[in-house]
């Protein structure tokens, strides 16, 4: 059993507790919550405590690449077509034992910013057999590519083979999922196979989807980088006078009763947000790799009035340098309780997770962790530094010096 205790604790369903203390039992459940004084302290209970500290829910990071994370700093961001293709060289140059040193960091890189569940997508598997033997959470979704038609059976056969070899490293806190990749790497048959595989399956599905104005004209009109690249190969392209998210409903991946993770959703009218709402969507919101492709700025608002789901991503490090989800908060504009509600139940939420995880209630799974200044006015240290950090129960991170 674990006792923290800290200077203020905010539960995001309950006004924050001055003093307050969380004991969480043996099976990683929170046991009890409230004041100090109120919450009980077992025999032989591990006791750590925090005067200066506020001790929130874990972060949830609605979208991250962390098999991606040794590339930091090593591709520069010029047209978006140019960077994708360097990002697969980059890959392909890389070997496992590698991604999943990169995967590994990628995660200490989030519990150090105090990131308890990741939403993570990846071709190589790494992620999850490293959050399989870290004790991580989250929803790692299979990547499958595949723009050229003809293949699309030997495309799915390699996703259905992954799915089989990574399956046994999924548990209650560890899910696994698929995702065909995008427009431009992902032909219209392969797109209707993968999701009507993750409907047999009963598997979550994420899709990048209206990320880029290049994506955009590549499926309204047949044309830009992303159409030239494909007919280069010799795959025909046709203009289809539709939006990337039109197009994604046409073919059903997207559509009421098997809801989708649609990640970056920048290139969308309100039509396209309908549509979403329409077919039980959920979006990951990555405002800072958005910005720093000049994508522009996906309508954030205009998600949260419609009712759909969103959550903040932080995306791959390659594109933000670092996972600090602060950050994207800041950068739509929320600050203090606000951006917690954000970073916790409402990133729980878009993963069908908020019965679990997402606030300090009785019952839920003890995934925590301890800041300090963190919603004051004058932060004494930076928002991704975390004191302590907690998933189902056990210590992930401690920071240096700290209790």
């Amino acid at each position: 059993m674990l006792r923290l205790r800290a200077g203020s604790v905010h539960p995001v369903t309950a006004p924050p507790i001055s003093d307050g203390a969380v004991l969480i039992a043996g099976d990683g459940r929170i046991a009890a919550v409230g004041p100090h004084a109120r919450v009980p302290t077992p025999p032989g209970v591990e006791i750590r405590e925090f005067p200066d500290g506020v001790l929130v829910p874990g972060l949830v990071n609605c979208h991250t690449h962390l098999e991606l994370t040794h590339l930091a700093g090593r591709v520069p961001t010029p047209e978006f077509a140019a960077w994708i293709r360097r990002i697969r060289e980059l890959k392909d140059g890389t070997r496992l034992p590698e991604f999943r040193h990169a995967a590994e960091q990628g995660m200490r890189d989030c519990w150090a910013a105090g990131v308890t569940c990741v939403a993570d997508t990846g071709s190589t598997g790494a992620v999850m057999e490293v959050l399989q033997a870290l004790g991580g959470r989250g929803i790692v979704y299979q990547e499958v590519f595949g723009p050229d038609p003809a293949r699309c059976e030997a495309s799915l056969a390699e996703l259905e083979a992954a799915v089989e070899r990574l399956h046994p490293f999924a548990s209650d806190r560890l899910r696994l999922g698929v995702s065909p990749h995008a427009p431009y790497t992902v032909s219209a048959p392969l797109y209707r196979a993968v999701a009507a595989f993750a409907r047999r399956r009963g598997l979550p599905l994420a899709v990048h989807v209206a990320e880029s104005r290049e994506e955009s004209a590549l499926v309204r009109d047949g044309a830009g980088p992303f159409a030239d690249a494909l007919r280069a190969r010799g795959i025909a392209v046709q203009p289809l006078g539709l939006s990337p998210v039109q197009y994604l409903v046409q073919l059903g991946v997207v559509q009421h009763g098997t809801p989708a993770l649609c990640i970056h959703c920048v290139q969308v009218s309100q039509q396209d947000v309908a549509l979403l709402k329409a077919a039980g969507a959920a979006i990951a919101h990555c405002p800072r790799s958005n910005r720093a492709h000049g994508h522009g700025a996906a309508p954030f608002a205009a998600f949260r009035a419609g009712g759909i789901p969103v959550g903040l991503g932080t995306d791959s490090v390659v594109s933000t340098g670092d996972v600090n989800l602060w950050g994207d908060a800041l950068a739509v504009g929320l600050a203090g309780e606000d951006a917690l509600r954000m970073l916790t139940l409402e990133g729980a939420r878009v993963l069908g997770l908020e019965s679990a995880i997402g606030s300090i209630e009785v019952g839920k799974q003890a995934d925590l962790a301890v800041f300090v200044g963190l919603l004051s006015d004058r932060p004494t240290v930076r928002p991704s530094d975390a004191l302590l950090t907690v998933v189902a129960g056990q210590v992930v991170h401690r920071y240096i010096g700290s209790a």
